[in-house]
């Protein structure tokens, strides 16, 4: 029994349809009321179990151990941002991190996978890419580099114990993720809004904060169903020879590709975006070196552009809203 935190999220609902894809059975938590997908619907209560938890209750996590034979977790739960008091933010997602940890300690589990970000390489952006997980990568923390600040730092941490514990500890470094259940906008890609204006045939609205706007601009696209089946392969394939590894599609996709092929699978749709690349950007498209994933656990990105572009237009017009 894999335990998927943040269970009912975005990545989570989709990575335990792949742990149940690979023979595994889960339990899922959540914090709020989310809606189980419909994918996952004709297992609940058999091979997936939904448990509304909030992570910050040590107490209440352990008690999951009580009601499940829990041997694995993957921990996809994060604390959102938001503009939130600094200390604050810090404070509970590192709680939550130690008390995943805690449980797995004492609930014997094998491996604990842990979510992080492309972002951890900001340090390293003037590297050519692809990124490979043996960058040497700074330490400094940033503002405007919240997220990866933490991340890094769970990183760090989770390493440290897992060195030292009777489990594993896999961190993951997701690149740009999307698809069924994802936000309608991203700051950092726009293929989220890019997608949902196309089939409502309205005009996209971008995050005040969009970068990536202009069409030759690029950065590693990986859809959800791809990288949701890195994670279980992660998390159920043997013995793994590293502790990190990139989860991503291994290239960039620019936007013109994108639209491209949001053209061909929704007839009179032809957004624009201005040319070249975006003056105030990196210059050069950032993606990741997944080749240790492929050799370890056998992983291949199956969604081409085209393939992602048209699944996810099929499920905003089953009447999914994101």
């Amino acid at each position: 029994m894999i335990l998927v935190t943040g269970g009912l999220g975005f990545v989570g609902p989709n990575t335990a349809r792949a742990l149940l894809d690979l023979g595994q059975n889960c339990v899922l938590t959540r914090r709020h009321g989310t809606r189980v997908p419909a994918f996952l619907e004709d297992d609940l209560g058999k091979r997936v179990f939904v448990e509304r938890l909030d992570l910050a209750d040590r107490g209440g996590l352990l008690e999951l151990g009580e009601r499940h034979r829990i041997d694995g977790i993957v921990h996809l739960a994060a604390e959102v941002f938001d503009g939130a008091a600094p200390l604050e933010y810090v404070k509970l997602s590192s709680e939550t991190l130690f008390n995943v940890l805690d449980a797995a300690q004492q609930w014997a589990v094998g491996r604990v996978c842990l979510a992080s970000t492309i972002g951890v390489y900001a340090g390293a952006f003037d590297q050519p890419s692809p990124l490979s997980e043996d960058l040497p990568l700074p330490l400094a923390a940033s503002a405007p580099l919240s997220i990866p600040t933490v991340k890094r730092s769970a990183e760090l941490l989770a390493s440290f114990v897992g060195a030292r514990a009777d489990f594993e500890v896999i961190n993951m470094r997701f690149s740009a993720i999307w698809g069924p259940l994802g936000r309608k906008q991203s700051p950092f890609f726009i293929a989220p809004a890019m997608i949902h204006a196309a089939v409502s045939g309205r005009a996209a609205e971008f995050d005040p904060r969009q970068q990536n706007r202009y069409a030759a601009d690029g950065i590693d696209l990986c859809y959800v169903k791809d990288c949701a089946r890195a994670v279980a392969l992660l998390q159920t394939r043997g013995r793994l020879a590293h502790t990190t590894y990139n989860v991503g599609s291994g290239r960039a996709t620019s936007n013109a590709e994108l639209l491209a092929a949001i053209a061909e699978h929704v007839p009179g749709a032809r957004p624009t975006l201005s040319e070249g690349r975006d003056p105030n950007g990196p210059g050069g498209d950032t993606y990741l070196d997944i080749g240790r994933l492929q050799r370890d656990t056998g992983y291949q990105p199956e969604y081409t552009t085209d393939r992602a572009v048209a699944d996810y237009i099929t499920w905003l017009r089953a009447g999914n809203d994101r």
